[in-house]
């Protein structure tokens, strides 16, 4: 892909998108420049990928055909109003922010723009990522298929309606936390039973991988792939009962939910 990619924000979510990109030569390293108020990210980011820095963001914004804005989101409004008058007239933006609405942005920036939202999550820092993405009416097929192209460097990629973007925040946004919860549960309960910490948290966290790409190429559905570890009258079917009669499906259900809820609430107040 021959185009300036830019970043404004330059932490561990663009590190691994820009690692992501990078390894997968969809941009050369000499065609993406990054802007950050931190002068540990840009060394980082410059000694690992090879990628141009600074601490500029009006001229990653001049510079940029795709540019990503990758600051935390109560910094949006103040990033967008110190470049809008920057950017080229084609440029694409992609977002990353939680509840910050394509109406939201449009609205920042004060004029037609061509924006990409986007939701990928913390495991993108390993190339495992999951990353919804919605456009708005001015970006065209091809642009959106470019801006997939890049995401899919480091995460797989679901093109959604907006509707359904609080949604992707829950349940790949922040849902890697409760997984972690998880696998911190599962390596108590093994240390409590004898098994060295470090040991513990190997199996756990395998057992966790395995599961998720078992679940993800073998296409059976997950409630039969449990029924296929729980033999009658065996140890896995009383471990079911007792997270059943404790609500684990519903906790999760129920956390899930809360999260929706917040992210929404989140868009009002903006």
């Amino acid at each position: 892909m021959n185009k300036h990619l830019g970043f404004i924000g330059c932490g561990n979510m663009a590190g691994a998108i820009i690692g992501g990109i990078v390894s997968s030569a969809k941009v050369a390293p000499e065609n993406i420049l990054a802007s950050d108020i931190l002068d540990k990210n840009l060394e980082k980011a410059h000694k690992e990928y090879g990628i141009s820095v600074t601490f500029d963001n009006k001229s990653v914004a001049q510079w940029s055909d795709i540019l990503v804005l990758s600051v935390k989101p109560q910094f949006y409004a103040q990033v967008i109003n110190e470049i809008k008058d920057e950017i080229k007239e084609n440029v694409v933006i992609v977002t990353i922010a939680p509840g910050i609405t394509l109406e939201i942005l449009e609205e920042t920036f004060g004029k037609q723009v061509k924006i990409v939202r986007t939701m990928p999550n913390t495991p993108a820092m390993v190339r495992e990522g999951m990353t919804g993405a919605c456009a708005n009416g001015y970006v065209s097929a091809q642009e959106l298929e470019e801006v997939c192209e890049l995401l899919g460097t480091f995460s797989r990629v679901e093109v959604v309606p907006e509707k359904l973007m609080d949604v992707v925040g829950a349940v790949s946004g922040a849902s890697p936390a409760y997984i972690f919860m998880l696998i911190e549960a599962m390596a108590d309960a093994a240390v409590a039973d004898g098994m060295p910490r470090a040991q513990a948290y190997q199996f756990a966290g395998q057992a966790v991988l395995g599961s998720a790409k078992l679940f993800l190429e073998s296409g059976k559905h997950p409630g039969e792939l449990k029924d296929m570890v729980c033999s009658p009258g065996g140890t896995t079917i009383e471990g079911v009962r007792q997270l059943e009669a404790r609500g684990f499906k519903s906790a999760m259900f129920e956390a899930l939910r809360a999260c929706v809820k917040k992210s929404k609430e989140f868009s009002k107040k903006d």
